[in-house]
């Protein structure tokens, strides 16, 4: 009762709780979030998922949260929004938007080998064999690969891969892929998943240390249903919108994750 009586606060008075809080004109996380006072950010390499994350560029402060068809998403969740263009069809969803961030991170780096994913019926879809001309043609229950597509690693084909990965993957086949990982070691991109119908998925934007007491804090942001756009979230603490990392059940404001949900790709 009193988490739910403190996020209907933050949902009515943002800008009080977040007014020293918030550099409005950040173009990222770095920028626009400054951190509650003791803590400093993990250290990341700068070509990691997690410096990809940290840096992407964010919608200007205010924002509100489109859904694929244009209109606004009505839970005022967010804090901020991800500067990533939706399909116009509803595709995109939690463990979509997810993905997406991770393979576009890997399209970027020229890392195409690494950029392989799951459906839900087991299958694994290289973009690699895309690359190649391959497709995959689902029929029923059965999925086989045929070739004589078009071949090459440019944009359109990689779209194209990334359509048919929204189409046919989800929480259960990316919680499936990926290995559990305890809280002590978290870093960004991580993500705390339940995979099911529905399931759900946050992932880990940034995370920071106090050095003296050892606690740790983090952002998480989502996707979710109907297909909209990758927003972060507010928080029931105090520091919002950071979360306290503890090894216990994770309250976000559109789901709850149990104890050991944290898993990594």
């Amino acid at each position: 009762m009193k988490k739910n009586i403190i996020l209907a606060f933050l949902l009515i008075f943002p800008f009080f709780i977040y007014s020293q809080e918030i550099n409005k004109n950040g173009n990222n996380i770095v920028e626009r979030f400054f951190l509650p006072e003791g803590f400093e950010r993990l250290y990341v390499d700068k070509n990691s998922f997690a410096n990809y994350l940290r840096t992407y560029s964010l919608k200007k402060y205010g924002s509100p949260v489109l859904l694929y068809n244009g209109q606004e998403k009505r839970n005022k969740v967010h804090i901020s929004v991800f500067d990533m263009p939706l399909l116009s069809v509803d595709l995109i969803q939690c463990a979509d938007a997810v993905i997406k961030l991770r393979a576009e991170y890997l399209y970027a780096q020229k890392r195409f080998p690494e950029i392989k994913f799951h459906i839900t019926n087991g299958m694994l879809v290289p973009f690699e064999r895309y690359i190649n001309g391959e497709r995959v043609i689902i029929s029923g229950n059965d999925a086989i690969w045929k070739s004589g597509y078009k071949t090459g690693n440019t944009r359109d084909v990689f779209d194209e891969y990334l359509k048919f990965i929204y189409s046919y993957a989800g929480t259960y086949s990316l919680s499936k892929e990926s290995k559990k990982k305890s809280v002590e070691n978290i870093v960004p991109g991580d993500f705390f998943i339940y995979g099911g119908s529905p399931g759900h998925v946050v992932l880990v934007l940034d995370v920071a240390i106090n050095k003296k007491t050892g606690k740790k804090i983090m952002l998480l942001g989502q996707s979710y249903m109907p297909s909209q756009e990758f927003h972060i979230l507010k928080s029931y603490e105090s520091i919002s919108p950071w979360y306290y990392i503890e090894d216990d059940i994770l309250e976000t404001p559109e789901w709850t994750f149990n104890k050991g949900s944290l898993m990594e790709f």
